[in-house]
């Protein structure tokens, strides 16, 4: 039967519309921040017709679905492999028994278990997921957070769009639509006691005053370049005034500051590089970032599944679970689109090196926040994990549900250099359920 369950914690709304809220005006003008606004917001009962923010915690290599969110006790033990089952808040409900909180968290976010892709290469795979549309070496697509950005713009100071770790795969980017939608990396581990983010803290040395000098001396080339080229430099000026406006910003500094949270918090995130990136995508959500990227490797575990996906998946029990509550605690959750995915599951049948292979034919993908419905586990596969069996869900779908929770019309129409009309979603179809 189709599996969809659901919690009874439903969010309910006092009558008053975010259009009314709204209404108040610019309360930036009134001295009234960002976290502020976020907080009288969440207290006057508004209910979020959308996210205003997004936080995809990536799982780059490919995480199990069987050793993970979509256990098969039932199966041989070739297939179901080492781990035993928990049950969760939901009856009938079982993940694999080392993801503990967040099997009591099932109230906080949804599991879509029926995912489904063509892609079985991780390069290819990673492009598909991170953007909707399959690979082609014709054209580059944008990543979510690209897309999200030019639709819904910066607030303040803050990039719009931001990359926790490397580059999976090399994708994750702009695109066709250009490098000034490509996100502000993180590389270095916040972990890490001399964590430092560049552009926001400046060179030694170097001064805001000679800053100033080199940023007005910039802009008197770029003018002379404009009128005696035909060249465009639009691009680098935009990244110089976006670096200028970090370094100039004491909330950008404030944002990426983790010694400012109590030791207690830091702990119940993690003391680990992905513990400590989901706090700061807390922080940077608080901040008014639009879309933080956290990009967690390992996962690709073609020997030594097992210990691999206990460290792994302890991991990620600590940190997204703790994400989940932070952001419910400070009335952010409801305006925060969380997902959790990778580019595909892996093989049902473990392989002779105690491995499991790539698999793209069924996958899970956890999905929480904003207007998304939470308590619901949608989708099935079959008794070996191989193929949905109930509600598949194709990649565009997932990227059609993504951009639905975020207010964003995925049927519009962007141009390519080539002048070539490419729409932001080609044929997906929003999972209805979930809203």
């Amino acid at each position: 039967m189709l599996t969809i369950e659901r919690s009874t914690g439903a969010r309910t709304c006092d009558g008053v519309t975010r259009r009314d809220v709204l209404r108040i005006g610019t309360l930036t003008a009134f001295g009234i921040s960002l976290p502020s606004w976020l907080e009288l917001e969440a207290k006057s009962g508004v209910k979020e017709e959308r996210a205003t923010s997004c936080i995809l915690l990536w799982m780059n290599g490919g995480p199990s679905h069987i050793d993970s969110f979509d256990p098969k006790p039932d199966a041989p033990a070739a297939i179901r492999g080492e781990f035993k089952t928990i049950p969760t808040t939901q009856p009938g409900i079982h993940f694999t028994e080392h993801l503990p909180r967040l099997a009591r968290r099932l109230d906080k976010f949804s599991m879509l278990r029926s995912v489904t892709s063509p892609e079985n290469g991780h390069e290819r795979a990673t492009h598909d997921l991170l953007s909707g549309y399959r690979f082609t070496p014709a054209l580059s697509y944008p990543a979510y957070g690209s897309v999200v950005v030019r639709e819904l713009g910066d607030r303040g100071d803050m990039p719009g769009y931001v990359l926790l770790g490397g580059y999976p795969f090399g994708y994750g980017g702009a695109g066709y639509m250009g490098a000034q939608y490509n996100p502000f990396q993180v590389a270095d581990d916040p972990n890490r006691g001399n964590f430092r983010v560049r552009d926001v803290a400046l060179p030694n040395g170097l001064t805001m005053d000679r800053m100033e000098r080199r940023r007005t001396l910039l802009e008197a080339v770029d003018t002379f370049q404009r009128r005696v080229e035909a060249s465009d430099v639009s691009t680098m000026t935009a990244f110089y005034e976006k670096a200028y406006s970090l370094l100039s910003s004491p909330a950008a500094k404030r944002a990426f500051d983790l010694s400012a949270e109590p030791l207690s918090l830091r702990d119940r995130y993690g003391r680990t590089r992905f513990g400590q990136q989901c706090l700061l995508a807390r922080r940077l959500v608080e901040a008014g970032v639009r879309f933080i990227t956290i990009d967690m490797p390992g996962w690709d575990t073609h020997e030594n599944n097992f210990p691999s996906h206990v460290r792994l998946l302890s991991s990620v029990d600590a940190s997204y679970s703790a994400l989940l509550d932070d952001l419910e605690s400070r009335g952010l959750l409801d305006s925060t689109l969380v997902i959790w995915m990778g580019e595909f599951g892996r093989t049902p049948k473990v392989n002779p090196a105690a491995g499991r292979d790539h698999w793209a034919r069924a996958m899970c993908v956890g999905i929480g926040g904003g207007p998304i419905q939470r308590g619901i586990v949608l989708g099935a596969t079959d008794a070996n994990a191989e193929t949905p069996t109930e509600r598949p869900i194709t990649v565009p779908d997932l990227a059609a549900t993504i951009y639905k929770a975020l207010g964003i019309d995925f049927t519009k129409e962007y141009l390519t250099p080539q002048n070539r009309p490419i729409r932001i979603n080609y044929d997906g179809v929003p999972v209805e359920e979930l809203f």
